[in-house]
């Protein structure tokens, strides 16, 4: 499959799930906890500044946002977990709309589970983690801000990382891990 980055737009904002889409077209979904990096690894991807808005505080994402790729894929954004400054009711109904989409029916879906390699993951990384491998939803572990870190605990995070599956260290700001995780994502797309 050829994708044209170039031809890329914000397909729709879904604070709904009637309005999710109803097509047959694969998904590549990013999900981390707030202030990950989702949007920056977006727009790096698609090399793009500002097409996945990047915002200075955590938990801004409160919808469901599709990236229509080359009118042959989506890039899914789900609200982060972990941060956000809203009240409990709020929350709950991010929280809803997030476990709609993951439930949802796709015939092809690609998590792109997004941890900062500086942080390491969290508790709340863990338990999306487990439901990963309960749900058998195929994922890919990208460790974003990689280039935070010096040699010795880039190598001694990776390892640690790559315990709990797939890893691909990223930076945006660097462009470090593009290639690597565009090859996996055209392996996944042609299988």
């Amino acid at each position: 499959m050829k994708i044209n980055v170039q031809n890329s737009s914000i397909g729709m904002t879904a604070g709904l799930v009637s309005q999710f889409p109803r097509d047959n077209r694969p998904q590549i979904v990013f999900s981390g906890r707030s202030n990950v990096g989702k949007s920056s690894l977006i727009n790096t991807l698609l090399g793009r500044k500002n097409l996945a808005r990047v915002s200075s505080a955590p938990g801004k994402t409160i919808t469901v946002n599709f990236y229509d790729i080359d009118k042959k894929i989506w890039f899914v954004d789900i609200p982060g977990y972990g941060y956000a400054k809203r009240d409990f009711k709020d929350k709950k109904r991010w929280s809803a709309l997030t476990d709609n989409f993951l439930t949802s029916p796709c015939e092809k879906r690609l998590i792109l589970q997004l941890i900062d390699m500086k942080v390491g993951p969290t508790e709340d990384d863990y338990m999306m983690l487990d439901w990963l491998d309960e749900s058998e939803t195929p994922y890919v572990i990208v460790a974003t801000k990689c280039d935070k870190l010096n040699k010795t605990d880039f190598n001694a995070n990776r390892e640690e990382l790559s315990k709990l599956g797939p890893v691909i260290p990223f930076s945006s700001l660097k462009g470090i891990g593009k290639d690597e995780l565009w090859k996996t994502l055209y392996e996944f797309l042609e299988n």
